[in-house]
């Protein structure tokens, strides 16, 4: 077995699961300590960053940056899954729908929103997954969650097709602001198409296709700092760093911010631990979460 650290940026080709892309590059790669950072639904394709080896340690913060997305809006036409491969549940005509009233509703889109996540997703409610739930024809009751939209953009609208590009937080549907959109004008709507090109730090412009990996192995992946570029950063000093290795608190300055997450770096730049900052005693210590063992 191939020992590797390092991240991967993924351009996941449609037709696979995230988990199809971690089994394909577990047996290419001969390592079976890969996890991806994010599902991506099989029929979208885009950006999938994946963690190898120590990187593993790191898909949670990962998960949590930001994501954009390229996505095409189908009105007319609504489904069970929100998207193109449901089952269809209603149609209606939708051919005097303006694109002035299709701007009138985007403020509802934006900023702080609630979603109810649907009922074919990767959510889990006591220990299932929602699309799982639905297949077994179980009664859930899904509480709506708050995501944020930073940006939405319309691209060019066609009756009935939407192109639209979407900044948003992570947690968030993009089926579901198809279908939202859809129900707020009357005519309902369903996602048709899904490229996600960008997730945190990580460029549809520099990712790879799983066989390119495939051939490459261990020249594709990228260091293991590149999974924390959307934490704040702090370089300690060697003998602060030797504490932080032995999984020692180690004191700060009264001034310094707290911080829930933060990556500690050696004077290297290389990454050392994720540790948070927190007040304890009326001193500012810092506290580490994960430490990374560095060869």
């Amino acid at each position: 077995m191939i020992f590797m650290d390092g991240v991967l940026n993924v351009l996941k080709p449609p037709g696979l699961t995230s988990h199809d892309v971690v089994v394909y590059l577990r047996r290419k790669l001969h390592t079976k300590k890969i996890g991806h950072a994010g599902t991506l639904d099989p029929q979208a394709v885009g950006v999938l960053p994946l963690g190898v080896g120590k990187a593993t340690r790191l898909l949670e913060f990962m998960l949590a940056a930001d994501k954009e997305y390229w996505a095409e809006l189908t009105f007319g036409i609504t489904t069970d899954t929100q998207d193109a491969w449901g089952r269809v549940l209603r149609t209606s005509n939708c051919a005097d729908l303006s694109l002035e009233e299709i701007k009138s509703k985007l403020g509802q889109f934006m900023g702080e929103i609630k979603q109810t996540p649907p009922d074919y997703s990767a959510v889990k409610v006591n220990g299932i997954p929602l699309y799982k739930r639905s297949r077994l024809g179980l009664e859930t009751k899904v509480s709506p969650r708050t995501v944020f939209v930073y940006d939405f953009k319309i691209i060019k609208y066609k009756p009935p097709r939407l192109i639209f590009k979407i900044h948003c937080s992570k947690g968030t549907y993009i089926r579901t602001i198809c279908h939202d959109l859809g129900e707020s004008l009357g005519v309902g709507a369903h996602l048709s198409f899904l490229l996600r090109t960008r997730v945190g730090g990580f460029s549809i412009a520099e990712s790879i296709l799983p066989e390119k990996i495939g051939l490459l192995k261990e020249k594709a992946l990228l260091p293991l700092e590149i999974g924390v570029e959307n934490l704040k950063k702090l370089i300690l000093t060697e003998n602060e760093l030797v504490k932080i290795r032995h999984g020692q608190k180690v004191f700060l300055p009264e001034s310094t911010p707290l911080a829930k997450n933060i990556a500690i770096f050696n004077h290297q730049g290389e990454l050392e631990a994720i540790a948070e900052i927190l007040s304890q005693e009326q001193k500012v210590i810092l506290k580490p979460k994960k430490v990374l063992k560095r060869d």
